[in-house]
């Protein structure tokens, strides 16, 4: 049981903490800023016990104004809008929650996919376009990229982690020979001894018609897809990223890609900057339905983890964590 008060700050989003209040108890205070911009935080956070974020900066300028926080802890997966260097140094420690929402964002990495494969997005808007020839628009639009089934496909995955895992036994039921590159995991012999392990991120786009990216954001994977990775591509090949859009250096990149045609369609659920600078040459393209391009590109808000459950689970766990913290046990998915 908590021996006494304890404050626990929501930054932002969440305007209600019914779900926190549930898991933390009456001993804890729950207080929601709803403010996404640093500068506008109030007095609260400066002697809040535990911080819950998810999509707030948490910058040193904050962290200073912290006289006793215990914990950080971030809703989601990433952690790259949290300052942890500066949280360290004042011992505290900061946590991500990584174990949700899996499934949603493993079924929308497949869904693009499919979607791309299957040119579903081209047939939809070429209904529109071509109304008296209906059915005669498949192989008009099909001379420079045609559609190939599913089975003739190789899909290449950065980062076999839980999401990149889960994509591969998802996409494995289509037929797909599937490989993966990612220097942390060793050849798996059980359950992923179909996929094929390469040794570099070149040896795995030079296999590839479609490479998915499921990896973390780091020092390592930023920029990892660039102009001179996508030239060693094969031609037509389809990406998509449902990871962080940073690991993509720029859209321009992309954009060349496209027009070189060694990129033949792009699912992107999210972007280097979010929301996107609108006067960008790919985000005119997508947005554009009279140029060629439009219908090869689908953007979601960075929307693939959810689902009305996952958002409840993510909530859960993060308030669990914090529970821990107030009750002096270690805490979990500790990232610094």
């Amino acid at each position: 049981m908590l021996k006494k008060k304890y404050k626990v700050v929501i930054t932002d989003y969440f305007k209600d903490s019914i779900i926190e209040k549930k898991i933390l108890g009456d001993e804890a205070h729950v207080i929601c800023l709803d403010q996404i911009e640093e500068n506008k935080f109030t007095d609260e956070i400066d002697d809040a016990d535990i911080l819950l974020v998810w999509h707030a900066e948490i910058s040193d300028k904050t962290i200073k104004r912290l006289k006793k926080c215990k914990a950080i802890i971030r809703y989601g997966v990433g952690i790259d809008n949290i300052n942890i260097k500066s949280a360290r140094l004042k011992n505290i420690d900061c946590a991500n929650t990584p174990d949700y929402g899996t499934s949603e964002v493993a079924d929308t990495t497949c869904s693009m996919m499919l979607s791309l494969i299957r040119k579903i997005n081209l047939y939809n808007f070429n209904c529109k376009k071509y109304k008296h020839e209906w059915q005669g628009n498949v192989l008009k639009e099909n001379i420079e990229n045609p559609v190939k089934r599913l089975n003739e496909h190789k899909l290449g995955i950065i980062g076999l982690g839980r999401i990149g895992s889960l994509v591969s036994l998802r996409m494995r039921e289509f037929g797909l020979k599937i490989g993966y590159y990612d220097p942390y995991v060793k050849k798996d012999k059980g359950r992923f001894s179909f996929l094929k392990k390469f040794k570099s991120i070149k040896e795995l786009v030079n296999f590839a018609s479609i490479i998915s990216i499921n990896c973390v954001l780091n020092n390592q994977t930023k920029s990892l897809i660039n102009s001179t990775l996508i030239k060693q591509m094969n031609y037509n090949t389809i990406i998509v990223n449902t990871a962080r859009g940073k690991i993509i250096k720029n859209l321009d990149c992309l954009m060349v890609g496209l027009k070189s045609l060694r990129i033949g369609g792009l699912g992107l659920d999210v972007l280097p900057e979010e929301p996107p600078n609108f006067n960008d040459k790919l985000i005119k393209a997508w947005i554009n339905e009279k140029n060629s391009y439009h219908s090869k590109i689908i953007i979601n808000p960075h929307s693939g983890y959810y689902s009305s459950r996952s958002v409840v689970e993510m909530r859960e766990k993060a308030s669990k964590n914090a529970l821990r913290v107030l009750n002096g046990k270690t805490i979990l998915n500790k990232v610094n």
